[in-house]
């Protein structure tokens, strides 16, 4: 089930559907909210922020307090380290910040998972996802949860750059050829050179040519992995 989540955020086509994704992650996952952030830190622009996020409409001015959010350590981790934290009441009561974890329990913040992906540019993709109900006392599990939500914060960083952000902080897409296109979306179906030379009503070599400059321009070593990019870069659907 999740990893059909992996695919449909990748694919998502604009901002209601990767809200709709990103929430549908959280729920199967067993957690109650869920806030997925982008930052973008520009010297001359300042720091531009974009939440997609359910959290409940009482907590919402206490969620994104910038004050609170200076002291609270799990949004400090966030800041320093690309490592997962999972936290808990005793993360914020072993700083002396037992008031901070009082006041955000009765919403349902008790425990929870949470991640960055620090990546270049100055751009940082945050995900976090919370509950009331402790977390398994099994390692495995636990485990297991936390790397469902490093595979999808993967996944969804791609499409958060994508839709969330204003057209000049979007990183820069490579220009394909319509040719280079329709090349890697029959290799997504599967198809091999041969195939896609008969699809298109061109050579099996002509049809290599065209995968291989598409994955030139993308940057990668191997056709499944320019299919993958062109994916998360919304170039194919």
């Amino acid at each position: 089930m999740l990893a059909g989540s992996f695919a449909a955020v990748l694919q998502a086509k604009d901002r209601d559907e990767f809200r709709d994704e990103v929430v549908r992650f959280a729920h199967e996952l067993g957690f109650e909210t869920v806030a997925a952030l982008t930052v973008v830190e520009s010297g001359i622009a300042g720091t531009e922020v974009v939440s997609i996020d359910n959290t409940p409409q009482a907590y919402n001015e206490a969620f994104f307090d910038v004050h609170r959010n200076r002291t609270d350590p799990v949004i400090q981790h966030l800041r320093r380290q690309s490592v997962p934290i999972v936290w808990d009441q005793r993360t914020y009561t072993e700083q002396g910040l037992g008031e901070l974890w009082e006041q955000q329990a009765p919403f349902g913040y008790r425990t929870g998972i949470a991640m960055a992906l620090h990546l270049p540019d100055g751009k940082h993709f945050l995900l976090g996802v919370d509950r009331h109900e402790s977390l398994p006392a099994d390692a495995v599990e636990l485990q297991r949860m936390v790397a469902d939500l490093q595979l999808f914060a993967v996944h969804a960083q791609e499409s958060a750059l994508r839709l969330l952000l204003p057209a000049p902080l979007q990183p820069e897409r490579p220009a394909l050829t319509p040719r280079e296109l329709e090349a890697l979306r029959w290799t997504m179906e599967g198809k091999t050179a041969w195939e896609v030379g008969k699809i298109l009503g061109i050579s099996e070599r002509t049809a290599v040519l065209h995968v291989n400059n598409a994955m030139h321009k993308l940057g990668c070593v191997n056709k499944h992995a320019a299919v993958l990019k062109a994916l998360r870069l919304g170039l194919i659907h």
